[in-house]
């Protein structure tokens, strides 16, 4: 089943759309600002539904917020250091909003903007696609850019996001989903009781301002080691503040494999994550501190929720050994990733 409502207009006078798909009892609702993923409700072990996301009531306090609840960040997720590149000879300067770095391609980041939206049914699982376009020099970033999103739930308890992208000349493309899950409910306390594997036996070490050093580090024996199931919080003290690291899949081959699992103990709900990226961002919400009045009021403290953002590397277009993000008229970009969600026990 789908349901599309207006809720809100941007400040320009374009219609802010809510999308509810439902599909054997999962709930997920989708706002054309941002491609944002606003609500997942599912049910725990003993039935008792919750939304699982964190957000916001209104549609339009998602609009420059910098805790990027549930949006499609782009052009580039994640951040490029000293807010400069170099592509073909020619030094590209983006809008520094991270320190001296660019996040989330600054401003201009595509979950602040409205998308097109088109629903649709496949079978009998509900489905959207989202477009967007992007302007040659958008942010600072060469060339232009057609980009869709598309949602489908099936009835398997699956969220799947195809990401697609053509550009009309070379330019740096990293998309992803940048929803916080809290699998006890949003706002319902932190995730640091939380159960996460991760099918990655390296991540990236970075520098005091989270920019990769372009040193690959092992996960064996240290604190970012999930290669068996832990909680999120057993080493958290010795990472110096919390998880915003790239880990890199053991499996380097191509297609999709399965990189995270997140157990909640107390309500007994899973999530599984499976991708066709080279990695994934864990981020364990470690800038959250309760300024952020969410739904129904609630305020998200600290560990509140926790990101796995499927991507390419961070900086790559400043690391020529990281895998290629440059994408042109020969090379268009395709991935998907998959949000599996049931219970245990």
């Amino acid at each position: 089943m789908i349901d599309t409502q207006r809720v809100a207009k941007t400040p320009q006078g374009d219609d802010i759309l809510l999308l509810t798909l439902q599909n054997n009892g999962i709930v997920v609702q989708l706002l054309s600002l941002g491609a944002i993923v606003k609500t997942i409700k599912t049910a725990d072990r003993s039935g008792n539904v919750r939304d699982i996301v964190l957000g916001f009531d209104n549609p339009l306090d998602y609009l420059g917020s910098t805790t990027y609840f549930g949006q499609v960040v782009g052009r580039y997720a994640n951040r490029i250091g000293g807010a400069s590149f170099t592509l073909e000879g020619t030094q590209y300067t983006l809008v520094a909003n991270d320190g001296a770095n660019t996040l989330h391609s600054g401003p201009s980041n595509w979950g602040w903007q409205n998308w097109c939206i088109e629903p649709f049914m496949l079978d009998e699982s509900p489905g959207v696609v989202m477009s967007l376009y992007s302007p040659a020099g958008q942010g600072g970033f060469p060339h232009a850019v057609n980009c869709t999103v598309t949602y489908l739930l099936n009835d398997n308890g699956e969220l799947t996001i195809d990401y697609e992208a053509t550009c009309d000349g070379p330019t740096p493309i990293n998309l992803t989903n940048h929803s916080y899950f809290n699998l006890g409910g949003a706002a319902s306390g932190t995730i640091l009781a939380h159960e996460l594997e991760l099918a990655c036996d390296r991540y990236l070490a970075v520098d005091e301002s989270l920019i990769p050093t372009g040193e690959i580090v092992p996960v064996s024996g240290t604190a970012f080691d999930f290669t068996t199931a832990k909680p999120i919080g057993a080493d958290i003290v010795a990472t110096g503040g919390g998880y915003d690291h790239c880990y890199i899949l053991s499996d380097e081959s191509g297609g999709m494999k399965q990189v995270a699992t997140v157990h909640e103990p107390k309500s007994g709900r899973v999530l599984e994550v499976s991708t066709t990226m080279p990695a994934v961002q864990f981020y364990s919400g470690n800038f959250l501190s309760g300024n952020a009045i969410g739904k129904g009021g609630a305020p998200y403290p600290k560990h509140g929720g926790f990101c796995l953002e499927t991507q390419y590397y961070p900086d790559s277009p400043n690391n020529a050994s990281f895998p290629s993000t440059i994408f042109s008229k020969e090379r268009a970009y395709k991935h998907t990733t998959v949000f599996k969600f049931s219970t245990r026990g």
